[in-house]
């Protein structure tokens, strides 16, 4: 076992690149591979976030000092799975199919380490649950769901549930704020794939300028309501309440850092004493969407070490575990 755990990124994109910003703070983790659709980087030596600073705009990660052009990154990376403990899927959730096609070559590649993914959609997830079995005889230890919603509050949720004997709702209203769309296409494309008249093909046909346009239309702002949102499933698998009592919604600003409204869950129920209460769970305006996605996704990756040391593999989402706090 190393004791320093390498952990690869897929997906370099805004997240993939503050997940690298982030490691560079932690002594128990270390970068060594990074991928995005042209490219790849590899040094097990590490890999620090400052690198992507000189990468000029429209350059892949396979263009750095030790990056290499590809025609399929992901399976140039997945080559040297021996040399990972650890993978972030920082892909985008579309189409649906992505990332649980991913998750097939991981399978294929022979990677007997841990895996976590910021997985939104609950139709997506559906797809990696079909994949528990296999993921268990693979020697895999997979966490879905490890971002922010999916994610701390789905599982600031299955926490606060415990006060009570019957859960009646969960209800997530979530704030974001990126000064300009282009550090987050993936994110934005996924959300405006929740708005009316849309949904995941539609907008993945649509180009960057169409996008901008309907951002224009919005100046900006998307709001998002009843969202197809994969705290729902987990929540139901885990026993606390039935998906139809999840909502999950927000405001998202793509053209303002500060958040439009803070995010929250409020999880209301009745305890063994017949007295109906709310726990609301607030998270600071000051922590960004990649503070609170990137830190629960390395918070359960090493919950995932934990247990794959000890021998348990298959699937897990952040509602069924406790993160770790990676040093």
């Amino acid at each position: 076992m190393r004791a320093v755990k390498h952990v690869a990124v897929l997906g370099a994109g805004g997240l993939g690149r503050n997940m690298a910003r982030l490691l560079d703070f932690k002594k128990s983790l270390k970068l060594v591979a990074i991928c995005d659709t042209e490219g790849y980087a590899f040094d097990t030596d590490g890999i620090e976030s400052a690198v992507f600073e000189n990468l000029p705009p429209g350059h892949t990660v396979g263009d750095l000092h030790s990056g290499n052009r590809a025609a399929d990154p992901i399976a140039e990376v997945l080559a040297r799975h021996s040399e990972i403990d650890g993978i972030f899927l920082a892909l985008p959730n579309l189409p649906n199919e992505f990332i649980p096609e991913t998750i097939d070559k991981i399978i294929a590649s022979g990677y007997k380490g841990v895996v976590v993914d910021a997985l939104k959609r609950t139709s997506a997830m559906d797809m990696v649950f079909e994949r528990r079995e296999v993921l268990a005889k693979a020697g895999i230890t997979y966490v879905t769901g490890c971002g922010a919603t999916p994610g701390l509050l789905t599982a600031a949720a299955a926490l606060a549930a415990q006060s009570f004997v019957e859960v009646e709702d969960v209800t997530i209203w979530f704030g974001v704020g990126i000064p300009n769309w282009d550090a987050y296409r993936a994110t934005i494309r996924e959300d405006i794939a929740h708005l009316a008249g849309f949904d995941v093909n539609k907008v993945s046909a649509m180009s960057d300028q169409e996008i901008e346009q309907e951002l224009e239309k919005r100046n900006g702002l998307l709001e998002l309501v009843n969202m197809e949102h994969a705290d729902d499933i987990m929540l139901e698998q885990a026993g606390i309440l039935e998906r139809a009592r999840v909502k999950v919604g927000g405001l998202v600003d793509t053209r303002n850092p500060k958040k439009p409204v803070s995010t929250n869950v409020k999880i209301t129920g009745t305890t063994f004493e017949g007295k109906k209460a709310t726990h609301q769970f607030i998270l600071g305006d000051e922590t960004s969407m990649a503070a609170n996605v990137n830190g629960p996704a390395l918070g359960y990756m090493n919950a995932g070490f934990w247990l794959n040391s000890q021998g348990i593999a298959g699937l897990f989402t952040s509602a069924d575990l406790m993160p770790r706090w990676p040093q």
